[in-house]
């Protein structure tokens, strides 16, 4: 995911000789092949319960991989937070704290007027949309739209559906596709996160249009 999200803002000393791969860039096509294949390796049970982080004592920190480029944490934790599993936040990340490898990434939890609000509150909105909507916890997975810059998935369970997207881009990406396609049953029609236009057509074709470097949630 850091890999997608930061593409080559990732800060190379900071993962070169790492057990994981947040280098070379992927982009959106790999990204959702990965994605698929990832979600094909265990039964769907055991996918539900497994642990997804983005950074731990064992890497740099969040936004010091990502050159310190915020779109990049922003876009990483709404895609960690809207997929199966569970998610863990490494404690600081919530708050910006920066840190490189082993030890500068185990600091001490900065005091409050250190935070980072902003990074805070898309945190604090992410995770109670995760606590609101059973479908972000255990819904399906459906891949909706790969092109360009542009990806979309829904998470889906009953009549609970979500439609999640991001434009990794550095321009603005319109995207248009067909839900009921991928087995939806309902049009989402509220922006719960981000600022996206978006309009659904009488054929049920939804199109969104997302600014550069930016992501949301329809619910």
């Amino acid at each position: 995911t850091i890999a997608f999200t930061a593409g080559d803002r990732v800060d190379i000393s900071q993962v070169e000789d790492r057990s994981y791969d947040p280098y070379p860039p992927l982009f959106v096509k790999e990204y959702a092949e990965k994605i698929q294949a990832l979600l094909k390796l265990y039964p769907w049970e055991i996918q539900l319960t497994q642990l997804n982080l983005l950074a731990s004592h064992d890497t740099a920190r969040l936004i010091s991989i990502a050159g310190g480029d915020r779109a990049s944490v922003e876009l990483a934790t709404l895609l960690l937070l809207t997929f199966p599993g569970a998610p863990s936040i490494y404690y600081g990340d919530e708050v910006g704290l920066p840190g490189k490898l082993d030890p500068d990434s185990r600091r001490g939890f900065p005091l409050e007027a250190q935070w980072d609000v902003e990074i805070f509150a898309y945190h604090r909105l992410l995770i109670d949309l995760r606590h609101a909507r059973p479908a972000l916890r255990t819904g399906d997975y459906k891949v909706l739209y790969a092109e360009g810059t542009g990806y979309a998935f829904a998470r889906t369970l009953g009549l609970d559906e979500l439609i999640v997207a991001v434009n990794v881009g550095t321009a603005p990406h319109q995207m248009t596709f067909n839900p009921a396609s991928a087995g939806l049953q309902t049009q989402p029609q509220q922006r719960l996160f981000g600022t996206p236009q978006f309009e659904w057509s009488e054929d049920g074709q939804l199109t969104i249009n997302l600014p550069a470097r930016s992501g949301c949630i329809l619910g």
